[in-house]
């Protein structure tokens, strides 16, 4: 009992100086659960500047692309000619960049930007009814700090979760070509390449063949909502896409949306247990 008693000032001692050899001091079987924190927080903060950094880079990149022209002259000529509804504003009109959490465990991975949300916004997910109909899931599930995206700017912020789509550009009739998806994939692998994110939600069809395209999946899997696969080191969850024509017929309900929502975070922590990190 005396020499347990000599060991616990050594582990507070070591934990004042920041030093992370703390484990060895620990007694045989004791589960270091308040250092394994501080010390995953210190890591994490470390990791999320670094994160953020890349992150910024890659979004100056994003936003400047002009390789597909097509998409280019689409998405220009909505922000020219606009809807009337929003004829007072100032359209993006350009490429959109991913959105949340630099630290974040589960990516959500949708199809492109909506011509009036995103396009118009310069917010994935922002300004459409597949966005409200998301971005309330996301409050529910604890991912998000407000039910509602209304533009840049607005205070929401994620926890824990990145938005991003397979094509950044919006595409006339919401429908890229198989170009267009290719020329814009390296985005999202880059984005994965820096997050630590290793759970990735994909909403539709087209996401999901798009994640296992990005990921070298082979065979592919077929789409179905709930349906799990490992690609590489990620989990990949399928989920139908929150479009007004699933939402208004009840494809997809908000129950639904939240138990998919829900398993990805369970997964994101079960794949984050090596790192140290106790949430």
């Amino acid at each position: 009992m005396l020499a347990v008693l000599l060991v616990f000032p050594t582990i507070v001692e070591v934990e004042k100086q920041d030093r992370s050899p703390a484990f060895s001091c620990l007694p045989l079987g004791c589960k270091p659960t308040y250092l394994a924190r501080k010390l995953g927080d210190k890591r994490r903060r470390s990791r999320s500047v670094l994160n953020s950094e890349e992150l910024a880079v890659l979004e100056r990149e994003i936003v400047s692309c002009r390789r597909c022209p097509r998409l280019v002259a689409w998405r220009e000529e909505v922000a020219r000619e606009k809807r009337a509804s929003f004829k007072d504003e100032v359209y993006w009109g350009r490429p959109v960049p991913g959105f949340g959490d630099p630290d974040a465990g589960v990516v959500v991975f949708g199809l492109a930007p909506a011509a009036h949300g995103a396009n118009r916004t310069g917010r994935i997910f922002t300004g459409d009814r597949s966005g409200d109909f998301l971005f309330a899931a996301l409050h529910r599930t604890g991912f998000a700090n407000k039910p509602v995206s209304r533009s840049k700017g607005d205070g929401l912020r994620l926890s824990g979760l990145w938005i991003s789509a397979a094509v950044r550009c919006a595409p006339p009739q919401n429908k890229p070509t198989p170009d267009e998806r290719d020329a814009c994939l390296p985005y999202a692998a880059r984005e994965l390449e820096v997050l630590d994110a290793k759970v990735v939600v994909c909403l539709g069809a087209f996401a999901w063949d798009a994640a296992l395209r990005m990921l070298g999946k082979r065979p592919k899997p077929k789409f179905a909502h709930g349906a799990e696969c490992e690609a590489g080191s990620f989990v990949l969850i399928g989920c139908y896409h929150p479009s007004q024509q699933n939402t208004f017929t009840g494809v997809l309900t908000p129950e639904m949306l939240d138990t998919v929502l829900s398993r990805a975070r369970a997964l994101s922590k079960v794949t984050r247990e090596g790192d140290g990190l106790v949430r």
